[in-house]
């Protein structure tokens, strides 16, 4: 009997997505809780914290998905040139892009008739897309899609920013800054070993490291809301 067939799972596919969430709620985490330690620090227990919390939460998620759109959409239009390029290349020196789809594969090791082979096989199935793959480095994983960046880091920057906002919301006053600041931690620590876990990477290692640029960033807000509330 034929072996039963099963699909793989393979953790790059998920990198395009997975990065824009990370950093979106990553980014919606540590912005809005160092703006409301910030402000808190600063403005001796008035509810001015709050217009910042909120503002930096519905600016943030607005300058993610505008950020991510117009990075991701230069990446696209890059990918796009460079298949045009290969399209016109493929219709007017064919000979030329099947010695370069050749050498790529001696390279590769196999045998220069082996790899010979191999191109023109590729190239009579699918021309542009084995240029694609194996000479410009291209594939439906890496490829670039602007729109599903910019949702994805929008939605994720606003529900990191929702988390410090709404514990600072019901922590009392004079609690504000220190647990707004433990409990951001402790998603951002969180965060860091669920997107480990994900992508298949050291969980620990993972949640150090975004925990400690956190804390520095919330750390230094604090630090400046300190003093430039004593000044003014």
């Amino acid at each position: 009997m034929p072996r039963s067939t099963h699909p793989e799972l393979h953790r790059t596919e998920r990198i395009g997505w997975l990065r824009a969430a990370v950093l979106g709620a990553n980014d919606g985490i540590v912005s809005t809780a160092s703006l409301i330690i910030g402000v808190a620090a600063a403005s001796n227990g008035s509810k001015e914290w709050l217009v910042a919390g909120v503002a930096g939460l519905v600016a943030g998620a607005m300058s993610m998905a505008a950020g991510e759109y117009v990075s991701v959409s230069s990446q696209s239009d890059t990918e796009q040139a460079d298949l045009n390029r290969e399209r016109h290349e493929l219709a007017t020196q064919p000979e030329h892009e099947h010695r370069e789809l050749q050498a790529i594969y001696v390279g590769r090791g196999l045998t220069k008739e082996l790899a010979d082979q191999v191109a023109h096989q590729l190239m009579q199935h699918d021309a542009l897309g084995a240029h694609a793959r194996d000479e410009l480095g291209m594939s439906h994983i890496s490829s670039a899609k602007p729109v599903q960046a910019a949702f994805t880091s929008a939605a994720t920057f606003s529900v990191g920013a929702a988390l410090p906002l709404l514990t600072a919301m019901i922590v009392p006053a004079q609690l504000l800054v220190p647990i707004t600041a433990a409990t951001s931690l402790v998603f951002l620590t969180s965060l860091g070993a669920l997107a480990a876990r994900t992508g298949g990477a050291p969980v620990f290692k993972a949640s150090v490291r975004v925990a400690f640029w956190g804390a520095l960033a919330m750390g230094l807000t604090a630090g400046i809301g300190k003093l430039f509330g004593a000044m003014v």
